[in-house]
């Protein structure tokens, strides 16, 4: 431990989240389950408006929100995509640009349902209710049934 509260408090609940992402997926391998959740949380961000995608920030733990944040560039926001398939194939290529030597083995649609799964259980609903909303039904079929309507 740190001995700071704050760094000790977002450190233990990032690794909540990818503890629970893993164990969702079956995995081990927490690297694996790690990059996986910072992939579908790139990918899901820049389908949300900016102040959509900065609301959900604001709900995960400061460290994860950090990586959330990596890389954004809100000007390019909301991304076009809106297909299931488009979103899978970025979440791909997001993946596959964290480790480009390494083909990730995980299945692609299982891990975004994972991710989703564990957002609902640490995110408040009226905050799901407001992202689904803002994607297509395609891609809001990947969510819970239970924050999809």
């Amino acid at each position: 431990m740190t001995g700071l509260n704050v760094f000790d408090r977002t450190t233990e609940l990032t690794y909540q989240w990818v503890n629970e992402v893993a164990k969702e997926l079956g995995l081990d391998d927490k690297h694996k389950a790690f990059q996986g959740l910072r992939a579908t949380l790139h990918v899901l961000r820049d389908r949300l408006t900016i102040g959509e995608a900065a609301n959900l920030g604001a709900e995960l733990p400061i460290l994860l929100s950090g990586f959330y944040y990596e890389s954004w560039k809100p000007e390019r926001t909301p991304s076009p995509a809106r297909s299931k398939a488009e979103f899978l194939n970025l979440l791909r290529e997001h993946l596959h640009s964290y480790s480009p030597k390494s083909e990730p083995d995980l299945d692609i649609e299982q891990l975004a349902r994972a991710v989703f799964r564990v957002m609902t259980n640490h995110i408040p609903a009226g905050e799901m209710e407001d992202i689904t909303g803002i994607l297509s039904a395609e891609v809001k079929e990947l969510f819970p049934e239970a924050v999809r309507t």
